[in-house]
């Protein structure tokens, strides 16, 4: 069995929220379809709501306090991620895109990325496509093809029957189990390795030359 990580980022501003909710739904059905492929996985979820202060610091300063940094780390350093936001005016939520806006434009690069989104109308389905995949296309992440949208009906007696939520969830769960199969375990990198931050093959020497001009 091979372990992987995935990192599960909730934008939802009230406890609890059909953002988690849809959240937790979505982790389950990626754990589920990676052990069918003898692939185990851990899961940490993490909710915006409790890094709001500290996002809106990071953005004002340019720095994160350790708890943001952590988290912010630990998405970095996920096999997949996935994200979920609820729709505000057509959009994704200010919380969710503030998160956003303090994540290295590098640190997802290639990512296995699985988007869900939830509102109280679906009015609003179109919103991960023309809102929310995008962003992830600036950051250079491998968004799963097939996101979720859940409407405050998908959750009642009277959910679609055609397209219930249960289908899309493990439609989408089996392509982002493929996406992280494909790709090597990430592994942690070690801060004190010069290749790390000087570059593959090179050492303290590579750089003192340099600057001595050779």
């Amino acid at each position: 069995m091979t372990d992987r990580r995935i990192v599960v980022v909730a934008a939802g501003l009230s406890n609890p929220s059909s953002t988690r909710m849809l959240a937790d739904r979505m982790a389950a059905a990626a754990v589920a379809q990676l052990a069918e492929r003898s692939i185990t996985a851990s899961v940490e979820i993490f909710e915006l709501r409790d890094y709001a202060h500290q996002i809106i610091d990071n953005m004002l300063t340019g720095f994160a306090q350790k708890e943001l940094e952590s988290m912010i780390e630990k998405v970095v350093g996920a096999d997949a991620l996935i994200v979920v936001t609820p729709v505000f005016s057509t959009s994704y939520s200010g919380l969710f895109k503030s998160w956003i806006d303090v994540l290295d434009p590098d640190s997802l690069s290639g990512k296995p990325v699985w988007i869900g989104a939830n509102a109280g109308t679906a009015r609003h389905s179109l919103a991960i496509d023309y809102a929310v995949r995008p962003l992830f296309a600036y950051l250079h992440a491998d968004t799963i093809s097939s996101g979720v949208f859940a409407a405050s009906s998908d959750w009642g007696a009277n959910a679609d029957e055609v397209a219930p939520l249960s289908k899309r969830v493990e439609k989408g769960a089996r392509e982002l189990a493929e996406a992280i199969a494909a790709r090597e375990p990430v592994t942690d990198l070690d801060p004190f390795d010069p290749a790390n931050y000087l570059g593959e093959g090179k050492s303290f020497g590579h750089l003192l030359g340099g600057l001595a001009g050779e």
